[in-house]
């Protein structure tokens, strides 16, 4: 674990390690904890990572960075009270661009990759990229493939998509380069809506199959 300055008043907390739940977990707990300091005004949590947006003046860089790191080794990995998320897919054809293309980096049919998809079960991580935008972790490694070497320019908001050990869903049109393999109509971000994202960190979310399109 190390912490560093991100701007004159933000701090990072990065992990160790490769990206795991349990990890995800101890970070949820640490922002709970240091989000009542009164020198903290906010607090972002990432894929490994807890930023800290400070109020100016009000503690010194090396006694907050001390703490931190107590509350670090202190904070014990706790899972939230998370929604359950039923998101309905339509895979392959227009909807999933590239589905085959995910099909053939990983040796499966395109059925079986849609099949694995949606048999997964997921964790929302973090929110980020975008407003609304869920990392999900739980991904079948047999499905873990690289981006698109040519992102695109504009993706379709509801776009489901797998970048690296990751899938997540396009809230927004947006450019973009995880590798499209089905479309949702559920809405992920509605800013006239409290809250306005459908998802949050510790929601569970399960992919259901609504149409599979050559």
């Amino acid at each position: 674990m190390r912490c560093y300055r991100y701007g004159d008043h933000a701090v990072v907390l990065a992990a160790q390690g490769p990206p795991s739940l349990a990890c995800q977990q101890r970070l949820w707990t640490l922002a709970e904890r240091v989000r009542t300091w009164p020198q903290v005004e906010d607090v972002v949590p990432g894929m490994n990572n807890l930023t800290l947006i400070c109020r100016p003046l009000r503690m010194a860089f090396d006694e907050l960075t001390h703490r931190l790191r107590a509350a670090w080794m202190d904070a014990e990995a706790e899972a939230l009270s998370g929604r359950e998320v039923d998101i309905p897919v339509d895979y392959g054809g227009e909807h999933g661009p590239d589905l085959e293309e995910v099909a053939r980096l990983t040796g499966l049919t395109a059925g079986e990759v849609v099949s694995r998809h949606a048999g997964g079960d997921y964790v929302v991580f973090f929110l980020g990229f975008l407003p609304g935008f869920a990392y999900l972790g739980g991904l079948d490694p047999r499905l873990h493939v690289p981006r698109r070497a040519t992102p695109r320019l504009s993706v379709p908001a509801g776009s489901v998509g797998i970048g690296g050990a990751q899938t997540g869903i396009y809230p927004l049109a947006a450019p973009g380069g995880w590798q499209l393999i089905g479309r949702t109509c559920e809405v992920l971000f509605d800013p006239t809506r409290t809250p306005p994202t459908l998802l949050a960190p510790g929601d569970r979310v399960r992919f259901r199959i609504a149409s599979v399109r050559p």
